[in-house]
């Protein structure tokens, strides 16, 4: 990363133990890093702030390397990121939201999570000040030209998922514009953070977003021991890798299944669904819970695999493994569903990879980022397992990089239980009376999660930041979905399947 590089001979890194590099600069170095990024010499991986500062998480991709920059010590402004790299557009309107922080030239002044209910102060601001006035006033983007009509949807919708609100302007059943509007379920969660023990910061971080509980536990605690220099028992760190492997697995059985029924094929929703039961009570009788909430900690796990657990997870593998491949081969083979997946809503491979796209999302427009193969943490650096591609980027390849990854994940669980280790799941957790940082990125099933977190000298939560895969790709779906038909927006949404709450907060 040629721009950290430079700073890291200088010697301007902030000595705070971060596990990372990080550097405080001023605002000319932090606009020369946003033309980095806006030229694609460098990926977006996180951008947050607090009181008076600002930090960006920068990726180089070619080097494998994570650098943070910081400004710090501002007054009420810094220069926007936006201007020049929109993907951080909701970012830095966020941040106005909680901070108060205003990015100068902005190219979008309108609030993102405030909707003008909040309390009068910002809730990660220094001090209280006045929130604005019109953030209820919230002023839909048009579209010009002749018969146009606008469609709104939500923010509440049939079933039981999460509240959003889409706006289309169509022309006839053709969306020209579709906009979304999110923020409904924001909860306050890295503010409730602030002054926790590690303990109950694991227990917010595992529900940031419920079918992620074990994505967010594992990244929150690897963040935890690298700010404190933590090793945890071996065993630990294949079974949180087991867990993990095992969420993917339900998430993409479900999945497949959930889009396919959106495309008037319920048949595979009823298999799949089924296939996705046996996944969480096998989860159940392995760790005595559907979801693993709270297994994971910092400083390893709380619940041990037995031989019985192990047993029931290799018969799961048999299972799936005798039944999945007739599913595939009925989706394969279905011209009606393919008719409908096939060509809709495309993303191209240059808009994933400008936004950082990740998980299943940017793999099947071509990027092939995967935290466990780029930046591989343990036990993953030891494992055989391949990166599923696709350059299509329709729905078809969203479905069919989900279909390979269930194989993947298939084999990375049976590696684990055929190499687990003997021995302790858990380490104390050491005390330390300095202020010390973390950062981790984790491979979820629908991409990379990422946690930074500052510890004060008591060893509580000073400040965590938890960035959501779905803050980079909530954006690509309006991309997908323009010149696609009205019908076809539930399917290009569950294919996408971004979370509302872990992108909220």
């Amino acid at each position: 990363m040629p721009m950290l590089s430079d700073l890291l001979r200088k010697g301007q890194l902030v000595p705070h133990h971060s596990p990372w590099p990080r550097a405080v600069v001023d605002p000319a170095t932090w606009e020369v890093a946003a033309t980095e990024l806006a030229e694609g010499q460098l990926t977006l991986l996180g951008y947050w702030g607090e009181g008076r500062a600002v930090h960006m998480a920068l990726l180089d991709e070619t080097a494998g390397a994570i650098g943070i920059l910081s400004l710090e010590g501002l007054e009420d402004r810094y220069p926007s990121v936006a201007r020049y790299h929109p993907p951080a557009m909701r970012m830095e309107r966020t941040i106005r939201d909680l901070t108060g922080l205003d990015p100068q030239g902005l190219p979008d002044n309108r609030h993102w999570l405030d909707h003008g209910h909040w309390d009068r102060r910002f809730p990660l601001a220094d001090s209280p000040s006045q929130q604005a006035q019109d953030a209820a006033l919230y002023a839909f983007l048009g579209a010009e030209g002749e018969h146009l009509h606008q469609i709104p949807v939500g923010p509440v919708h049939a079933g039981i998922i999460e509240p959003g609100h889409f706006r289309f302007t169509a022309n006839g059943e053709t969306v020209v514009r579709l906009e979304e509007r999110l923020g409904y379920v924001h909860k306050g969660i890295e503010a409730l953070m602030a002054g926790a023990d590690l303990i109950r910061g694991v227990q917010l971080a595992g529900r940031t977003s419920g079918d992620s509980t074990v994505a967010y536990a594992y990244a929150f605690s690897r963040a935890a021991e690298a700010a404190l220099g933590l090793e945890i028992p071996t065993r630990a760190v294949w079974l949180r890798a087991l867990m993990a492997e095992l969420e993917r697995l339900a998430n993409h059985l479900g999945d497949i299944g959930a889009i396919c029924n959106d495309a008037a094929f319920p048949l595979m929703l009823t298999h799949c669904a089924v296939l996705r039961e046996r996944v969480l009570r096998t989860a159940d009788a392995a760790f005595g819970h559907r979801l693993m909430r709270d297994r994971i900690m910092p400083g390893g796990i709380m619940a041990d695999l037995s031989d019985d657990g192990a047993a029931g997870l290799r018969n799961l593998l048999v299972d799936i493994r005798r039944t999945f491949p007739a599913l595939v081969e009925l989706y394969d083979n279905t011209a009606s569903l393919q008719d409908r997946t096939v060509g809709t809503g495309s993303l191209t491979a240059a808009l994933a990879r400008h936004c950082g796209a990740g998980g299943y999302i940017g793999r099947a427009s071509g990027r092939s980022f995967d935290a466990r193969h780029v930046l591989p943490y343990p036990p993953y650096d030891e494992l055989a397992f391949d990166v599923p591609l696709l350059k299509e980027g329709d729905v078809n390849a969203r479905i069919w990089i989900r279909i390979r990854e269930v194989d993947q994940s298939l084999s990375l669980v049976g590696q684990v239980l055929d190499r687990l280790p003997a021995g302790p799941i858990v380490t104390n957790i050491p005390f330390n009376s300095e202020s010390r940082e973390g950062l981790a990125l984790v491979e979820g099933f629908r991409g990379d999660v990422l946690v930074w977190l500052r510890l004060n000298s008591e060893g509580r939560i000073d400040r965590c930041h938890l960035r959501d895969p779905s803050w980079f790709q909530w954006p690509l779906l309006e991309a997908a979905i323009e010149g696609n038909i009205v019908a076809d927006f539930p399917l290009c949404n569950k294919s996408f399947n971004c979370s509302y709450s872990g992108h909220d907060l």
